[in-house]
């Protein structure tokens, strides 16, 4: 089981996300139940519906998953380099910019996640395979100190925070 990271380990920030759970998590475990609920969510909404904004200016449902997708990406990818004690400094990433970029809305839903669920699959080896020591290797990304135990605290945090907004802001319960 991986223990759940100090405070000290991440930026604070990130503690909307870690604060999700309970001490005594075991997050492999919650991933996974994580990834099939969220895949169960996708399932319903269908591909008209996905295209749905709650405001015009915010994400449509699609862009939420591949959002999602991403940073779980980019943070099993931050996980690595710190558990293989690479010590440059890793960048950060503009989230709206790869939204935009990455044109979610022209990607059928079902591509979508599938490609979720391969990022998570992805994410649950990696994580299974670091040992102790490299679960507490610390590096540093976009100028704040992380841990590699803290990482998939975050990656799932980060998606219960966006299931909440998909849930309660584009009331997506309401689209299915």
């Amino acid at each position: 089981m991986i223990e759940r990271p100090q405070d000290s380990e991440f930026p604070s920030y990130f503690l909307r996300y870690i604060g999700l759970y309970p001490r005594d998590v075991d997050i492999i475990d919650l991933l996974e139940e994580q990834q099939i609920a969220t895949l169960d969510l996708f399932s319903r909404i269908g591909e008209e519906k996905s295209l749905y904004r709650y405001r015009p200016e915010k994400w449509s449902v699609k862009e939420v998953l591949g959002h999602v997708t991403d940073t779980e990406r980019i943070f099993s990818y931050r996980a690595l380099a710190i558990a293989r004690r690479d010590r440059k400094m890793l960048p950060g990433f503009e989230q709206d910019e790869y939204v935009e970029a990455a044109r979610f809305d022209a990607v059928p839903l079902e591509v979508l996640a599938g490609e979720y669920r391969t990022v998570r699959d992805h994410t649950l080896a990696l994580f299974r395979g670091f040992t102790s020591e490299a679960l507490a290797n610390t590096g540093n990304v976009n100028d704040y100190r992380l841990t590699v135990r803290a990482v998939p605290f975050i990656i799932g945090g980060h998606e219960l925070h966006h299931r909440k907004i998909l849930v309660e802001q584009y009331q997506v319960v309401g689209l299915l």
